[in-house]
């Protein structure tokens, strides 16, 4: 498994990290025990990053991390990065309710997941999201005094802008920004990706294939689960689903040539973009997972990198990426 640094921190990632929200949440119906089973799975191949929030499953996710590190035996949890979003509140039926990032709110949001997660730390700890009425210098203050406990190893942020980036970092040196980047999400490439560099801020990114629009598994035709909220994302509309389908015949054709499938090629164009990140992918099964590690072996030449950005140049999407209430939460977009 090949390593990478995120930012100036000095922590050292496997250079894929396994996602495990779908496993608990968000994309319809999960099996409880084919997720241990991919978590598993990721662990024997090398990952050593898993990614959670508490309020995946309402706490479900991490509890999850917690059966399956539990199950492969004493000294697992000295081999694993665990990266856990905090902040975003639900209320019984799951409805999401607001943020809550204030350093009390900081203190108690940890607490339970380290009581959930079965762990005496974790390794990155972030705001999911900004709250916009609470300072980003009083939460990563709060965050700070965890790692001074020893609580906490590292601080993160997510879905942020360039300006929070530096007010954050004045505070407390920021490993990584977790973000959306992908073929079709591009937007850090302006302002935010040039600001992390600068100040050693590395990039975990999610979405690289576009919760599955990008993957070449995706069938038009495929029903969703009222709980799948690709039900409400203005990508999988009707309107722009074949629009946004038909970006990734390149990603075929390359895939073709080099015996490799459209998703381990979506992967790979994330991983030449940098070694300072590092893409989270999103599998739910062992096989998907078996898949999305093919992209470490997959070498895009300049060549291939010239031929998708002529075909899938910024912006190239029809839709946003997530709906206009999700949106408005995000400072990266501001």
């Amino acid at each position: 498994m090949e390593h990478r640094t995120l930012g100036r921190s000095g922590l050292s990632s496997s250079a894929l990290g396994l996602g495990c929200m779908g496993m608990s949440d968000l994309y319809g119906p999960a099996d409880e025990q084919t997720g241990i089973a991919t978590i598993h799975a990721a662990l024997d191949a090398g990952v050593t990053l898993l990614d959670t929030g508490d309020f995946y499953g309402m706490g479900h996710n991490e509890m999850l991390i917690r059966d399956a590190l539990r199950t492969i035996g004493s000294g697992s949890r000295d081999k694993v990065q665990l990266s856990v979003k905090f902040g975003a509140m639900r209320d019984a039926g799951g409805n999401w309710i607001g943020m809550d990032n204030r350093p009390a709110a900081v203190k108690n949001f940890l607490a339970y997941t380290l009581r959930r997660l079965g762990a005496d730390h974790i390794d990155i700890y972030r705001p999911a999201r900004l709250d916009p009425s609470v300072p980003i210098e009083d939460t990563v203050g709060a965050i700070a005094e965890e790692i001074k406990a020893g609580r906490v190893r590292h601080i993160g942020l997510s879905e942020v802008g360039a300006d929070t980036l530096r007010r954050a970092h004045a505070v407390h040196p920021i490993t990584d920004l977790q973000i959306e980047y992908s073929l079709i999400s591009r937007g850090i490439e302006k302002d935010i990706l040039p600001t992390c560099r600068e100040l050693g801020i590395g990039i975990t990114a999610y979405g690289v294939l576009s919760r599955g629009l990008i993957s070449g598994h995706w069938d038009p035709s495929r029903k969703l689960a009222a709980n799948d909220f690709r039900s409400h994302s203005p990508r999988f509309s009707a309107d722009n689903l074949a629009h946004n389908l038909a970006l990734i015949d390149v990603l075929r054709s390359i895939a073709a040539d080099k015996e490799a499938t459209p998703a381990q090629v979506a992967i790979a164009w994330v991983l030449a973009q940098g070694s300072d990140i590092v893409p989270l992918v999103g599998a739910r099964r062992p096989e998907r997972l078996a898949e999305s590690l093919g992209a470490l072996k997959l070498v895009l030449t300049r060549q291939d990198l010239a031929r998708i950005e002529e075909a899938i140049p910024a912006n190239a999407a029809a839709g946003e990426r997530y709906a206009a209430h999700s949106m408005a939460h995000l400072d990266s977009e501001k």
